[in-house]
Order: structure tokens, then sequence, then C-alpha cells
């Protein structure tokens, strides 16, 4: 055979190879490009409902009231905050269809309060086909021990504590109540904090992997060929996750490319309140001065507190003065 019989040949083989990588890499590019795009949206809804979390309208369910991480989570708002940015981000913000569409790639939404969670998952409808979304009645935090006694936990080292041995209930800081309980677990600082954040995660892992498995059974009514897992949430975001009131979301089963998208977000749902600025004026001297709240020379000094300002900025910017609280003097 000639060289060009063999360059044919060899063309004819190669080009069908070439042309298939070409498309794998085509595809690889454009699954990592709606992953990168979903990863986005996700997290970006995920923000805007912890932010709603601790939207309230009465002062008394603001956090710091008693704790400085208990507040009133307000899941009803953070799930439409969420839904709503989810709606848009994926274009579906005025399709019911399409919205429907997409509740069915989320397996469950975690709302998880001071002292417990809220867990929203679809549900079957009675003597029906269909399902409907719902949340969950609050599950307490608790623990409990062979010997009878159990603990109410919360996101900090307040309890609720049943101690058995004594037949009574005590409620309290964990370093203040020890001494008067005979509850093991109560004992020891590092060991309570230690069971306490294992039990937490115990407890919604548990509700989250039998809420994973119906939503499968649901799926599949629905004809959807995808097997719905718990992803595996490594002990830090785990642990940043009970540092606070916040909020967990699942989005999986995505088409992309040949693959399925697979993930889930976490939100912190407890803003970090900044200082209050006051302006003050010196009596005897008609001097403006501004300081934080928290500055105990102003009081000594008899100041005349007139204005609350946001920050220091806008307090020099109405014409006061900074005070130095670390001296004697103005």
């Amino acid at each position: 055979m000639k060289i060009t019989d063999w360059a044919v040949i060899f063309v004819l083989i190669v080009a069908p190879i070439f042309w298939l990588n070409g498309q794998r890499v085509e595809n690889l590019r454009e699954v990592n490009r709606l992953e990168t795009r979903y990863t986005a949206a996700m997290r970006t809804a995920v923000q805007d409902a912890a932010v709603a979390l601790n939207r309230n309208e009465l002062q008394q369910f603001e956090s710091g009231y008693g704790s400085e991480k208990w507040m009133r989570a307000d899941k009803e708002q953070a799930l439409a905050a969420l839904l709503r940015s989810l709606y848009l981000n994926f274009g579906v913000a005025d399709d019911p269809v399409g919205q429907h569409a997409l509740l069915g790639y989320i397996p469950a939404v975690v709302v998880m309060d001071y002292d417990g969670y809220f867990l929203y998952s679809a549900d079957a409808e009675r003597n029906t086909d269909t399902y409907a979304y719902h949340w969950s009645d609050k599950k307490n935090y608790t623990y409990s021990d062979v010997d009878g006694n159990s603990i109410a936990l919360t996101l900090d080292r307040k309890v609720t504590a049943y101690d058995a041995a004594a037949d009574r209930w005590v409620s309290g800081l964990q370093s203040e109540i020890k001494s008067e309980v005979s509850i093991p677990l109560l004992q020891s600082d590092e060991e309570f904090e230690a069971v306490r954040r294992a039990t937490i995660v115990r407890l919604i892992e548990e509700d989250l992997a039998r809420t994973i498995r119906l939503h499968n059974l649901l799926a599949e009514k629905r004809g959807v060929h995808y097997t719905f897992t718990l992803p595996v949430i490594p002990q830090e975001d785990w642990n940043n996750t009970l540092n606070d009131v916040g909020i967990l979301v699942f989005l999986q089963g995505i088409p992309v490319g040949n693959l399925h998208y697979n993930n889930y977000a976490i939100g912190g749902g407890r803003l970090d309140r900044t200082p209050t600025i006051l302006g003050a004026v010196d009596p005897s001297t008609g001097m403006k001065y501004f300081y934080r709240e928290s500055c105990s020379k102003a009081r000594e000094l008899g100041y005349r507190e007139e204005e609350i300002f946001s920050g220091e900025r806008e307090a020099a910017g109405n014409g006061y003065y900074p005070l130095d609280c670390r001296t004697s003097g103005p």
C-alpha cells in the first residue's frame, strides 16, 4: 500500500477519536459551568434565607435576649426568602410548573433553632398519590443516658436536665448547675461540650437520612430515576453551623451533562451587631462628644445624651468629637 493509503486509514481511525474527545471536553466544560452556576444560586439563596431568619418585629425576640445565641428563628420567612431567590436564579420566578419541578430536587431544608430544629420536606398526602411539603414540629436537642437522666440541650451551655436519682428538674448553665445534680455528663465541661455537639449532629443526620429515604420513594412515583443520598458534611461545617441559629439546604439530582448535581449549603442566622454610638453634650462647656454605649466614664462625667448614631463616622459628621474612655479627661 502507498503511504497516502496509510495516511487515509490513519485519519479514518484517529478522527473519530479526536471528535469524541472534543465532545467529552465540551461536555465537561458544560458540567463545570452548570455546577458553578447552581452552587452560586444555592449559596445566594441560603444567605438570603439566613438573613431572613432573624427579622423580628418585637425586641424580646431579637438575638441576645438572655443568651448571645438565642433568637426566634422565623422559619417561614427564611423559607420564603430561600425559594424566592432560588426561583429567580433558576429562571422559574413566574413559572409555577418549573417551581414545582425545582422543589422536587430539594429533599430537605433544616432550620436549626436555639433549642431544637425544624425540618421542611415532602410528605405523601393521605389516601392520594400526591404529596405536599410541610414543616415538622420542632424537634428538641435531647440527650439521655442509661441511668434515666435526660438533658434538653441548646446551642450554648444552657440546659434543662432531669436528675433521675433526685427525681427533679433543674435548668441553667451547665457550669452553674453541675454541683446541684448527679448527672455524670454535666460534671465535665470538656466532655459536655463534645457530647452536646455530637448529639445535635447525630439527631439532625438521623432525621435527614429518614427524610431523604422517604423523598426517594416519592421521587420514584414521579418518575425521577435518581437516588437521593445524605452528603457527607465535614465536621468543620458542622462546627460552624452549631455556633448559631442557621439553615441547611440540600439540592440534589439536577441533570448536568451526563451527571447529576449534588450539593448542600449552610447559612448562619445571627447577625453581628455593631455597638451603639451615643452623642452627648458636656453641660459645663457645651462640647459635643461621641462614645460607645459601654463607656462608663461618660456616665461618671454626667454628660447629657442627646443622639444615637449607627457608627462613629456618622457621629463625627454631626459635629461630635470622640471621647477617650481610657483616660481621666476628655
